[in-house]
């Protein structure tokens, strides 16, 4: 069961007065109440470097995975059967795995893995993870789920498309329920070549807004709640 973290003591500015490279605020904090403030505005945090200060983030435009339009290639369906689809059961390995300080370009550091961990345990963090045949994990992602909103972190792998077999699972938990998940909203950030792969796209900052104020309103997926 969730946990309300209740109000942030930080106001946000306005994702309209970011900079150019999405960039809207330095500071605040990683609490709980804090951080689900900024997912709820279009925000989310990103150190500035691994040992920087807090980075507040909202890009224009915005990385989307339509759940109507994920692309599967032929490889990509063999493949994906090969792994098996768990939720939250190694939602720590998961984050650790995405915070090597070995990745190019990473940026978790450990304070970002404390805030996920603790959103976690309230409920409102998760982990889709692929595990292969011999019981270890393949790959995963984490994310934040708000309503119909599901915030995607970071992934990673260590078998050849894992992760993407993680993100279409995510996928199919998004389109579950008697409306197929109807107005919910896969948030990328930003996209990359990985990503655009499986139908990621980006839209305007204006449509991401509606899209988010709808998606909002609905209710999570059941194995979220």
């Amino acid at each position: 069961m969730r946990v309300d973290p209740g109000p942030s003591r930080w106001a946000f500015p306005a994702v309209e007065t970011a900079d150019p490279s999405g960039l809207l605020a330095v500071g605040a904090d990683l609490e709980p109440a804090t951080m689900l403030a900024a997912y709820r505005s279009a925000i989310f945090p990103m150190p500035l470097s691994r040992r920087g200060r807090i980075g507040w983030w909202s890009p224009d435009p915005r990385g989307v995975l339509p759940l109507e339009g994920a692309h599967v290639s032929r490889s990509l369906a063999r493949t994906r059967r090969r792994f098996e689809i768990r939720l939250d059961t190694a939602f720590d390995e998961v984050v650790r795995a995405c915070a090597d300080p070995g990745r190019p370009h990473g940026w978790i550091n450990p304070a970002m893995r404390a805030a996920y961990r603790v959103l976690h345990k309230l409920g409102w963090a998760h982990s889709v993870e692929a595990w292969a045949a011999d019981g270890t994990l393949a790959g995963g992602l984490f994310g934040i789920s708000i309503g119909g909103l599901f915030a995607g972190e970071s992934m990673f792998h260590r078998h050849t498309d894992a992760s993407k077999a993680a993100l279409l699972g995510l996928c199919d938990v998004l389109r579950s329920g008697s409306d197929a998940g109807v107005g919910r909203l896969l948030d990328v950030q930003w996209t990359t070549p990985h990503l655009i792969t499986l139908g990621a796209v980006d839209v305007p900052r204006e449509r991401y807004l509606r899209q988010l104020r709808d998606a909002l309103e609905l209710p999570a997926p059941d194995i979220f709640r």
